[in-house]
């Protein structure tokens, strides 16, 4: 089982740039993906991103579920969360710069899960998340507020129930990584587990769902 979108291009932690600057990423009204050392700018949430790692947050599905989080940011104070397939982790720093309290990252390939550690670091949230490397089953029996998983629709269907099951009543999943032609089972199979959907968002390529667990 593979938690990604697609082969991924994952660079070695250890090689990852952090003296390379870019242009910041404006996403949202709010977020700023920004090369480490980059000034701050007091009007935008800055979200720190080596050059070089995967997931840097310019794939329209990443955008998508970080202005989903942007406009949700008051539901964030104190939310405890999972973001399965972390990849550079980007989500889950997001969610917690914007309130939420503490995070658990969970990904398959090893790379992945150091190159979420190494972004915690960068962004000073080491304190504030754990990162397992393995299937959603290292957090069974574990409950949070908000679930994030920017993966494949085929992995969503497969994987409802047991993410459903990670669910504290009334909390929020937001789901990517969704061919436009899997939207129908993927949303279909949350409806069935008892969740509500309260946005469904056609990109490009892809589709994001927000759902509310019953």
């Amino acid at each position: 089982m593979y938690y990604g979108k697609g082969k991924r291009d994952l660079a070695d932690p250890a090689k990852l740039d952090t003296m390379i600057a870019y242009d910041p990423i404006l996403v949202g009204a709010r977020l700023r993906i920004v090369a480490p050392g980059a000034a701050a700018d007091a009007e935008r949430v800055d979200l720190v991103v080596a050059r070089g790692a995967f997931g840097s947050g310019e794939h329209e599905t990443t955008r998508s579920c970080l202005e989903l989080l942007e406009r949700r940011a008051p539901e964030l104070a104190g939310a405890e969360l999972l973001d399965l397939g972390s990849g550079t982790g980007i989500l889950a720093i997001a969610a917690l710069r914007l309130g939420a309290s503490r995070a658990t990252l969970v990904d398959l390939d090893p790379r992945a899960a150091a190159c979420s550690r190494e972004h915690l670091a960068l962004n000073g949230l080491a304190g504030r998340a754990r990162v397992a490397l393995g299937e959603l089953a290292a957090v069974a029996g574990e409950r949070f507020d908000l679930l994030l998983a920017n993966i494949h629709g085929d992995l969503l269907v497969r994987l409802a129930a047991a993410l459903v099951a990670c669910a504290r009543p009334g909390a929020s999943l937001v789901l990517s990584g969704i061919l436009w032609e899997h939207n129908w089972d993927v949303r279909d199979r949350y409806e069935r587990l008892g969740c509500v959907v309260e946005e469904n968002r056609f990109l490009e390529e892809y589709s994001t769902l927000l759902l509310r667990a019953g």
